[in-house]
C-alpha cells in the first residue's frame, strides 16, 4: 500500500518508520525537499537533520506536499502543524481529493501575550486557536469537502501511537472522529495494524474539538508525572 506522511517533525517520524516496518510504500512530503535535505542542525524539538532519519530508514521517498499526496493509494497522514496545516493543505486540495486524511495536529500558537501565563519547560503554554465553538479537523475538513477528514492519534505522543504495546501493555483508549465512515474505518484499520485493541468511535468531526483541547490537559498530566517534554503514558476510558 502506498501511503503518504506529510512533515518531517518526530511524530511524522514515528509513523513514518512504523509504517515501512508494518511494509508500506512510504512517500514523505515536506515544504521543500532540497533545503530538508540540506539541514545539518537539529530541528526546534532537538531531532537530528532528516538527512540522518532517511539513511537509517531506507526505503522512504522524499517529496513535496503535493507530490506525496497525489503518490498516495487513498491514505495521507498529516504532521503538518496546527497554525500551517489549512494553508499548507488547501495547497494541495486537488492532490487529496477523494482520499482519507487524517489529521492529528494541535492548534497551538506559540509565543503569544496573556496575561495570566502557564510556564512550562519551553516558555508560556502555547494557546489554542480556533478553541471550543471550532476545530482544526473541521477547518481542514472545510477547505478540502472534496477530502474525508478523520482526527485521530491527538491525545498522546506519535512515539506511543504507533506503538501501544510501550504503556501498559497497550490497556489504553484511542479516539476517532470524522464525518465520514469509510475515512473512520481506515483510521481504525491502521491503528489496529499498529497494535491497538481499544479503540472508541467518538461520533462526527465536531469532536474534534475535544481531542484537540485535551492537549493542556494532557501537558498537565505529563508535568505531574515529571515528564517535561512529551509524556510517556496513555488514557484509559473504563467502561
Amino acid at each position: 500500500m502506498k501511503t503518504a506522511i506529510l512533515g518531517t517533525g518526530g511524530g511524522a517520524r514515528a509513523h513514518t518508520a512504523k509504517l515501512l516496518e508494518l511494509g508500506h510504500d512510504v512517500y514523505v512530503g515536506t515544504r521543500d525537499p532540497e533545503a530538508t535535505l540540506a539541514r545539518d542542525e537539529p530541528d526546534m524539538m532537538g531531532n537530528p537533520p532528516y538527512r540522518q532519519f532517511l539513511a537509517e530508514h531506507p526505503g522512504i521517498t522524499l517529496l513535496s506536499f503535493g507530490e506525496a499526496a497525489a503518490a498516495a493509494d487513498d491514505l495521507v497522514i498529516s504532521g503538518i502543524d496546527g497554525h500551517n496545516a489549512v494553508a499548507a493543505l488547501s495547497a494541495i486540495a486537488d492532490r487529496l481529493a477523494g482520499k482519507t486524511l487524517i489529521d492529528y495536529a494541535v492548534p497551538y500558537i506559540y509565543q503569544h501575550q496573556t496575561e495570566h501565563p502557564w510556564p512550562t519547560p519551553w516558555g508560556v503554554m502555547p494557546k489554542l486557536d480556533p478553541v471550543d465553538t471550532d476545530s482544526l479537523g473541521e477547518r481542514i475538513q472545510r477547505a478540502l469537502p472534496r477530502t474525508k477528514v478523520a482526527k485521530s492519534f491527538v491525545t498522546q505522543e506519535q512515539t506511543t501511537v504507533v506503538d501501544p504495546q510501550a504503556i501498559g501493555a497497550g490497556d489504553h483508549t484511542m479516539f476517532v472522529a470524522g464525518d465520514h465512515a469509510d475515512a473512520k474505518q481506515q483510521t481504525t484499520d491502521l491503528l489496529k495494524s499498529y497494535g491497538w485493541s481499544d479503540i472508541l468511535d467518538l461520533g462526527p468531526l465536531v469532536c474534534a474539538r475535544g481531542m484537540e483541547m485535551y492537549a493542556h490537559m494532557h501537558s498537565a498530566i505529563g508535568f505531574g508525572l515529571g515528564q517535561q517534554f512529551g509524556g510517556h503514558f496513555g488514557i484509559k476510558v473504563v467502561r
